[in-house]
């Protein structure tokens, strides 16, 4: 069953100091909990007290608290961002990772809902012509996360196909993301090919997976971030995505 909890998305409201023009904030990240399965198969977080508000009291002030919490999970975990090394054992790692290329990109949504069927579950690069996506977040809004959660996310998801995964990268593609369970085909019928990972991560294009409510962006003119944690030898890792839209 869908967890019906909110995802927080704090303030609403930012201003792009080069424009002086008030920003709209959409929080594009899925929530992580204890227990959330992500990806059908893979492990669920396991969060756990390391130091308790009430334990703590002994060390502290009078007044004076906190809480320290470990978590526990595969990188692969609610909304995350896959680098190179996620594919390739000499790609570049998490902590290699150029902050330019994944902050403030200017997002081109791509509003695919109709673009796909249970029959022909593929996007293709016809889909995602006519625009300049030089140096852009292409983000492939398919409609899928409203599965999120629930054992159908991993069955009959739609998918970003090979052949338009080297069309972005041709269109010089700085990034790629989608709401569905994987930016690959995954049904056992695919037999375990990758190729819109393999293509993307070995041109240095970055992906996003498990993104949510893209519905809520505009075909151009925002701006997206999704920058993980600097951690060497890791090619997987949670991102807090979300887009600045003028208002």
């Amino acid at each position: 069953m869908t967890d019906s909890r909110a995802t927080p998305t704090g303030p609403d409201q930012t201003t792009d100091p080069a424009a002086g023009a008030a920003l709209r904030v959409v929080d594009l990240s899925h929530t992580i909990w204890a227990g959330l399965v992500t990806y059908p198969g893979l492990p669920a977080p396991v969060i756990t007290p390391h130091l308790t508000r009430e334990a703590s009291r002994a060390t502290y002030a009078p007044g004076t608290e906190f809480a320290m919490d470990v978590i526990t999970m595969i990188g692969n975990t609610g909304t995350y961002l896959d680098s190179p090394f996620h594919r390739y054992a000499d790609g570049a790692d998490l902590a290699g990772l150029d902050l330019s290329t994944l902050v403030g990109l200017r997002a081109e949504v791509f509003h695919l809902e109709d673009a796909w069927t249970s029959e022909r579950r593929g996007i293709r690069p016809e889909a995602l012509a006519g625009r300049d996506l030089r140096g852009a977040a292409v983000l492939l809004h398919t409609g899928w996360d409203r599965h999120f959660g629930d054992p159908s996310y991993g069955l009959g998801a739609p998918y970003l196909t090979g052949e338009a995964a080297q069309w972005l990268i041709e269109a010089g593609a700085t990034l790629v993301g989608i709401d569905s369970v994987n930016i690959d085909d995954t049904a056992p019928e695919a037999g375990g090919a990758r190729p819109a990972h393999t293509l993307l991560l070995g041109a240095g294009v970055h992906v996003v997976e498990h993104l949510t409510r893209l519905g809520d962006l505009p075909a151009s003119g925002a701006l997206f971030t999704a920058a993980p944690p600097a951690v060497e030898g890791v090619g997987t890792f949670p991102v807090r995505a979300f887009a600045q839209v003028p208002r």
